[in-house]
């Protein structure tokens, strides 16, 4: 029908569905919690609208009432997903995390910033503990918990950065206040700037209600304006100091640009990230040269050339920018474990081959260390070729063949001969290995 015979109740049905659809992709990439502002008022709009459609008169029209039905259904649609998206389990195991990142900055940073003792091994070793379970959270690609995520790696990683930048500061400010009549008021902007960077942290973390990111921004665009405003005509010592306080104040300022940075679609979707498809590259050919050599008639020919190439990708992986990401870094870490366990498994292959030709008499011991190896080079095979998860039976059957070796290694007696001592002790090394490479393979992490 042209609109301008259109019933007036299938136009006001069309001007809501527009109004819905105007805030979707709000309500798809909602990456926020239930009693956050913009959840509340997405909910709003949303219960709104299903109110205007049910107002609606339908004046007993079969083709209204579905048209008014199809406007409830696309509206009560998005309020679900709206819900899901705040109260999905993965998106509540982020807040946990996240909490105990909160627990430990009241707990250990914010004293430091108010005048207690320095930030402890303690504190460094359990921020480094929350960022990797948050890079192990899953997200099975939904893009609100890949934004939830990502924004709370980066306000956890910022406080980290922060922290370690403030530590590695040389003790060689301030400057004495006799060298010139500007290191007075830079020595006071400086010390603003400390009590600032604390404010920052406490802020990043959700610990301080009481400030904000707007008023922060022009607390510290106002001691560059006091740093700008000084002569320092002449005095390069004083004008270094004050450059070094002025790039202090650069860095937090770009750290209150992390919200709005969090936001974009090029921040959180790592699958198009330059350093992940560098990664997934080398990935690709190391699974080229695995099938190769797991499916050769003669491998014992591949070795050589085949761990000259696993090399390389090794190298071309340190190349790979971790753009201060913790899950690039993770997925680079995990890349580099495939790699090198394709070339230990051809180095336990070289060794087995070289045995069979020297025709020796050795240690009992030694023998059934070689025996064990032997066995851990096939199950080895077996792993490399493994796809599937925890639960598969495959999975269960190598965990046990596994740890039988490592039964079997445990069982054997050096009788004081160091040789067999550091070969059963290497076995041993190369089995939980194999085993740990288990369970990276099943654990079904992403990025």
């Amino acid at each position: 029908m042209e609109m301008g015979n259109q019933h007036p109740s299938i136009s006001r049905l069309q001007e809501i569905q527009k109004e819905v659809k105007s805030i979707e992709q709000q309500v798809l990439g909602f990456s926020g919690l239930s009693d956050d502002k913009n959840y509340k008022k997405l909910e709003r709009i949303l219960t709104k609208q299903l109110f205007e459609i049910d107002s609606v008169d339908t004046e007993g029209k079969g083709d209204i009432q579905q048209a008014r039905k199809r406007a409830a259904q696309e509206t009560e649609r998005l309020l679900k997903e709206l819900e899901q998206n705040a109260n999905h389990p993965h998106r509540l195991e982020i807040q946990n995390i996240f909490q105990e990142a909160q627990a430990l900055v009241k707990e250990k940073v914010v004293p430091f910033y108010s005048g207690g003792n320095c930030v402890t091994d303690e504190f460094e070793e359990g921020i480094q503990d929350v960022i990797l379970r948050l890079t192990h959270v899953k997200t099975g690609g939904k893009v609100s918990l890949r934004k939830a995520r990502y924004h709370t790696l980066t306000k956890i990683c910022a406080v980290q950065e922060i922290i370690e930048n403030c530590m590695k500061k040389q003790p060689s400010l301030p400057l004495s206040e006799d060298a010139h009549p500007s290191v007075a008021k830079i020595n006071s902007v400086m010390c603003e700037v400390n009590k600032t960077r604390g404010t920052l942290i406490a802020l990043l973390m959700g610990v301080n209600n009481k400030e904000t990111c707007r008023h922060l921004s022009c607390v510290l665009s106002g001691l560059m304006a006091d740093l700008d405003a000084l002569d320092v005509c002449g005095r390069t010592e004083i004008r270094n100091y004050r450059k070094e306080v002025v790039e202090d104040i650069n860095q937090l300022l770009r750290y209150l640009d992390l919200e709005e940075e969090a936001d974009t679609t090029y921040a959180f979707d790592l699958g198009q990230n330059h350093s992940i498809l560098k990664i997934e590259k080398v990935l690709k050919r190391m699974r080229e040269i695995k099938t190769e050599l797991l499916q050769a008639q003669n491998p014992p020919e591949l070795y050589l050339s085949a761990k000259t190439e696993l090399q390389g990708l090794i190298g071309q992986l340190d190349e790979v920018s971790l753009e201060k990401n913790p899950c690039i870094r993770e997925a680079r870490r995990r890349a580099v474990i495939e790699v090198q366990t394709l070339i230990t498994y051809i180095d336990l292959k070289e060794a087995l081959e070289k045995r069979k030709l020297l025709a020796c008499e050795e240690h009992p011991s030694h023998k059934a260390v070689w025996d064990v190896l032997g066995n851990l080079s096939e199950i080895q095979g077996e792993v490399l070729s493994f796809d599937g998860n925890r639960t598969d039976k495959n999975y269960i059957r190598l965990e046990e063949l596994l740890t039988k070796q490592l039964l079997a290694l445990d069982a054997v007696d050096p009788q004081g001969e160091e040789k067999c001592k550091a070969a059963r002790k290497q076995a041993v090394k190369l089995a939980q290995n194999i085993l740990s490479y288990l369970d990276l393979k099943s654990d079904e992490w992403e990025y």
